[in-house]
């Protein structure tokens, strides 16, 4: 056992070497905790940008500072794109993304990619932690038979641990250090030494007994908001067809002090996690001879959304006999939540695809993201705007999608000539403001 004894010692002592694969949302803020907690960190990722920006502390994600590691921290941060320094760190932690394809199916592509290149710098006596969401068996059917191949003894001389990112971007109540931090192991030992790892830079490690427990875990969170945005999104619709405003609903049954937690409709969902994670479970259920039609259902729903604001934004504009063909509208907000600069899976580019075909012109503004960049499934060349009074006058209707904090609100109130709210951010419906 004395791999485990030695590693083990390295991280009591703040002595372990720690690589990040993937200097994301989700594997910044570790390489951020375990800087400072005095590690010396190795921040992969295959984006020049990212690396180029790393090496001089400048943070691409705006609610990250990392500043103020420059001085204390720059000896112990290694940010690079090569693979062989993998062969010098004690614990390899793999943060990368896991989306769907286009018949939403799990895609582990950047995963077994990333381990088809890992394998060849693999040490013994060190502890490979995989953070991304997943389907439950992804550990045991994708990561251990690498270790296997190289005749590793898990548990003895090397180490595997699954433990799922639980980030919320921008969340200055529930950052990374205060969040519980799930973990688990392939054998007790693997779960042991990844919690002492953990113990390092969180408040409170939840040890759970299996990798599969782990991974579907991080499932079943996502998929309990998905629900329920789902059928608040419902509710939605069928209170707009009765004249009823469904954030006066959602207030009244609020006050119950028990049964009940407050979820808000919006135009669909975003980020990596939500909008995916309903599929991963589908598909392993499917794989296991059983359905998911509750949770199928409530994807469904989700996914209807963005078409919902553009069917709302287009009845507005026939309203108020404007033509769909000359009509000037302008979108606030890119990112899937407000005061983030994540675009990730916005229901902002669904909206952008379906009006752009159909309306004069369309332009949008978010402080956060100053220029649309191309993605796997979008290549938009637009420049946000700035929000002033003149250019509120030039449009005819303003939609909000993302309700960010330094929007204008009281500005935007009074210049625009029509606007759809999709979340519920003004408080008077009248001819000139609606709800979507």
């Amino acid at each position: 056992m004395k791999f485990k004894k030695k590693l083990i010692d390295k991280i009591k002592n703040n002595k372990a070497v720690i690589g990040v694969i993937g200097a994301g949302y989700v594997g910044l803020p570790l390489i951020k905790e375990f800087l400072q907690k005095d590690f010396v960190v190795y921040g992969f990722d295959n984006d020049p940008n990212k690396i180029k920006n790393l090496k001089t502390f400048k943070s691409y994600i705006n609610y990250i500072n990392l500043s103020k590691l420059k001085k204390k921290h720059k000896i112990n941060f290694h940010p690079t794109s090569d693979f062989q320094f993998i062969s010098k760190l004690d614990v390899i932690i793999i943060c990368l993304p896991t989306p769907l394809t286009r018949l939403n199916t799990p895609d582990m592509s950047y995963i077994n990619n990333a381990l088809s290149e890992l394998k060849n710098y693999l040490q013994k006596g060190q502890l490979l932690i995989l953070e991304s969401t997943t389907y439950p068996g992804t550990t045991k059917e994708i990561i251990i038979p690498v270790i296997n191949q190289l005749k590793y003894k898990i548990g003895s001389d090397f180490f595997i641990s699954y433990s799922p990112e639980r980030q919320d971007p921008g969340n200055k109540d529930f950052d990374l250090i205060k969040t519980p931090k799930l973990v688990s192991g392939a054998t007790s030992i693997c779960r042991l030494i990844s919690s002492l790892l953990y113990g390092k830079v969180v408040k409170r490690v939840v040890q759970v007994r299996s990798l599969e427990i782990a991974e579907l875990s991080k499932l079943y969170e996502n998929i309990y908001r998905s629900i329920n945005i789902g059928l608040v999104n419902e509710m939605k619709i069928i209170t707009d067809k009765l004249g009823i405003n469904i954030y006066d609903v959602i207030n009244a049954a609020s006050t119950k002090p028990f049964g009940f937690s407050a979820f808000y409709p919006g135009p669909g969902l975003g980020g990596h996690c939500i909008p995916i994670d309903p599929y991963y479970l589908s598909w392993i259920a499917n794989k296991n001879n059983t359905k998911a039609n509750f949770i199928e259902l409530s994807a469904k729903i989700n996914n209807s959304m963005p078409k919902y604001v553009v069917d709302k934004t287009f009845q507005i504009l026939k309203k108020n006999k404007i033509k769909l063909a000359e009509s000037k509208i302008l979108l606030l907000g890119a990112s899937y939540k407000k005061n983030v600069d994540d675009p990730r899976e916005s229901p902002f580019f669904k909206i952008l695809k379906i009006i752009k075909t159909k309306v004069g012109s369309v332009k949008y503004s978010d402080p956060f993201i100053p220029y649309l960049k191309t993605s796997r499934n979008y290549n938009f060349k637009m420049k946000s705007i700035k929000v002033t009074k003149e250019k509120l006058k030039k449009f005819d209707c303003v939609v909000l999608i993302t309700d960010h904090d330094n929007f204008p609100y009281k500005l935007i109130e009074k210049y625009s000539k029509l606007i759809v709210d999709c979340r519920g951010k003004f408080k008077n419906l009248n001819n000139k403001i609606a709800s979507a």
